[in-house]
């Protein structure tokens, strides 16, 4: 059994619908979405199903990281909980004037706002999720 582990690199919109379609169920904790404002990093660790190889049961921790991030904005989304779990749907974006506003959409309406210059994202997985 192979152990392949995934590395997604994004800088244009095809792969980072990629990352979203990699993404998408994925569950994330609260306490797990961090923002480095003085490296301009967005962190978000994920539990995923790797649909992107034929091991679709299988389940894998990874890393999703935004560089370049200058503006972070949330809605719906009680920081307080951080035992609280959220399903990522989706990741989008539209460009605004100079900037782009990344869009990761949540279950119930939650959704986290990036706001950055350029496009430049990773999903690395971390470690495979044994039974």
């Amino acid at each position: 059994m192979s152990r392949y582990q995934a590395k997604i690199i994004a800088t244009d919109q095809e792969a980072l619908q990629v990352i979203s379609a990699c993404s998408t169920g994925a569950k994330v904790k609260i306490s797990n979405i961090k923002y480095l404002a003085s490296n301009k990093v967005f962190l978000l660790s994920l539990e995923r199903t790797k649909i992107e190889s034929d091991q679709k049961d299988k389940k894998v921790n990874s890393i999703c990281r935004f560089d370049y991030i200058e503006k972070v904005k949330s809605k719906n989304i009680n920081q307080k909980d951080q035992e609280k779990v959220l399903e990522l749907i989706g990741i989008d974006y539209l460009k605004n004037n100079e900037v782009y506003e990344i869009n990761l959409i949540f279950n119930n309406n939650a959704h986290i706002i990036l706001i950055t210059e350029t496009i430049e994202a990773r999903l690395e997985d971390q470690e495979v999720i044994e039974k």
